[in-house]
């Protein structure tokens, strides 16, 4: 999708804006500089900003780039590799950027972004951060109407254009923005990850690039992407543009089973875990005493239908799987009390968050689940399956959900493990998966909008299932050119509401995050985003 980032692991999203639990960061206690520390990811999709939306890579990335804007306390955008961001009228903006350079010592320009944003934006080039460059004007001549249909793939039609007709370099450091239609929130958009600038002359050859991506963030590459091994980064002596790092590198070590690594970490052989796998949760605060954390977060975790599959097309078959499942029972029983039920499609972190939007789908009532489905005329051979990916943890849950199908609807039901999440991506992005899946989604931004906007809509970047409303559609474009907060979100609220009728994925945990850390470092935070924030990260 990981746009916003599609989440691998099996963590979600907490009810409180504050910290909770774990006794909070040992923020203002003072540790070595130097030295190095290292922490565990998923192997990335890809490392080009335009096309990184999942967690793995979106963390490695953050190392090595600065946004234009960072978000504050309460999730107000903030400058950051922007000197000014200004609109008179919410449809052309205007950015400039601060002095920085690429960790190979050139200028960065503001031409670097226009042309590292035309290449997300170019349809050809299938970049997974496409989709946020569409209320650019000129993007429709970019990615003309995909002619697939029911009689199966079509050659597509060559692009009218290369470039965003709307997006210009002024001068080497100002760009001029001018989208289709007023964005009051566009401000917050511009910190999204494919909004990072790239060299413009990596665009050359775009696979050799990702091999060691060179950015203008605090970290730069220690070498070449090691895949399904790690991933080196150093401290960029040079950085300008915020806090430089306070330890001279970090490895991103690339693992296939959280439960190996939090082993690692229990031996000092790994400095932090980003989730603490679900069949350790009970015993994880007395292994790592107050070195166990957890903060909030910004996660979703959901199981999708495809719905342009006949077996999961009727809405009625996929409200009453939703009614089968037990998720409070879920939560206790795997996650040890760690994470919330949903009931909503977005997150209670941001506004126009409401409890329970959901509704009797969301509600647990086997009876009528049993009784709807039966209405439905049953599911096509009384079998589903649940795909997931096996480096993320989901195995114990997935199995739990079924054993619950079974027992309320008398269905077969087994879950579908794919061995890495970058290749469970790749295979509902192509719909090549058969069956339902879960999917869980980290904001990008702090808004409603990112919820809906990529998860939903007809062209969202991360709508794997093929759900399409159109009056959805309509509601999330008005919504966008509302002229103030409280009217947008008006229209957000009455878009999520068709989600409730419709039920194209099914909403099962908000998270936290909840993670821990080794005896070598401190100050270890995560964010909203669900990521670790490497500047900030000292050794003890």
């Amino acid at each position: 999708m990981r746009g916003s980032k599609m989440v691998g692991c099996a963590i979600v999203v907490a009810l409180a804006a504050t910290a909770c639990g774990g006794g909070g960061s040992d923020e203002g206690d003072k540790g070595k500089s130097g030295g190095g520390f290292s922490m565990n990811i998923a192997e990335p999709k890809r490392l080009i900003p335009q096309s990184t939306t999942e967690s793995g890579g979106s963390q490695v990335l953050s190392g090595l780039f600065t946004p234009l804007v960072e978000f504050d306390s309460k999730n107000e955008p903030v400058l950051a590799a922007a000197e000014s961001i200004e609109s008179p009228d919410n449809k052309v903006w205007t950015i400039k950027i601060k002095d920085a350079t690429w960790h190979d010592g050139k200028p960065v320009t503001a031409k670097d972004y226009v042309a590292a944003w035309n290449w997300g934006a170019y349809g050809p080039n299938a970049a997974d951060g496409n989709y946020f460059f569409q209320t650019i004007q000129g993007y429709d001549e970019m990615n003309p109407v995909d002619p697939d249909g029911e009689e199966g793939p079509k050659k597509a039609a060559e692009p009218k254009a290369k470039e965003l007709s709307g997006l210009k370099a002024v001068d080497d450091k100002t760009i001029e923005v001018t989208l289709k239609a007023p964005f009051a929130g566009y401000k917050s958009v511009l910190g999204y990850t494919v909004f990072y600038p790239v060299p413009e002359a990596a665009l050359a050859d775009v696979k050799a690039y990702e091999e060691a991506p060179i950015g203008q963030g605090p970290f730069q590459m220690d070498g070449k992407w090691n895949h399904d091994k790690f991933v080196k980064v150093k401290a960029y002596k040079d950085y300008k543009l915020g806090d430089k790092p306070k330890v001279d590198s970090v490895e991103f070590r690339i693992f296939q089973d959280q439960n190996t690594a939090y082993n690692d970490l229990l031996a000092n052989n790994l400095d932090i875990v980003d989730q603490i796998p679900t069949e350790v949760m009970g015993t994880a605060p007395s292994e790592l005493g107050d070195r166990f954390k957890t903060s909030t977060a910004s996660t979703f975790q959901f199981v999708a239908f495809p719905t342009y599959d006949k077996k999961y097309s009727d809405p009625r078959v996929r409200k009453a799987i939703s009614m089968a499942i037990d998720r409070d029972e879920i939560i206790k029983v795997v996650f040890q009390d760690s994470q919330s039920s949903a009931r909503s499609f977005v997150s209670p972190v941001v506004g126009g968050y409401r409890e329970d939007t959901c509704g009797e789908a969301c509600k647990f009532d086997p009876a009528a689940a049993k009784k709807l489905l039966a209405e439905a005329g049953g599911i096509e051979g009384n079998k589903i399956n649940i795909g997931h990916n096996a480096d993320g943890g989901h195995e114990q849950w997935v199995n739990a959900t079924c054993d619950q199908l079974k027992k309320n609807l008398g269905l077969e039901c087994v879950s579908q493990a794919v061995p890495k999440f970058a290749e469970l991506l790749t295979q509902v992005e192509n719909k090549k998966f058969s069956g339902m899946f879960r999917m869980g989604w980290i904001m990008d931004y702090p808004s409603m909008e990112n919820y809906l906007g990529p998860l939903y809509s007809t062209n969202g970047s991360s709508n794997y299932y093929g759900y399409s409303n159109k009056d959805f559609d309509r509601l999330l474009q008005e919504g966008r050119e509302a002229k103030t907060e409280e009217e947008a979100i008006a229209k957000w609220q009455a878009a999520e509401d068709i989600l409730a009728k419709d039920m194209p994925v099914i909403p099962l945990r908000f998270g936290k995050n909840v993670f821990g850390y080794s005896t070598n470092v401190k100050n270890v935070e995560m964010n909203l985003f669900n990521q670790v924030e490497l500047t900030k990260v000292e050794k003890s």
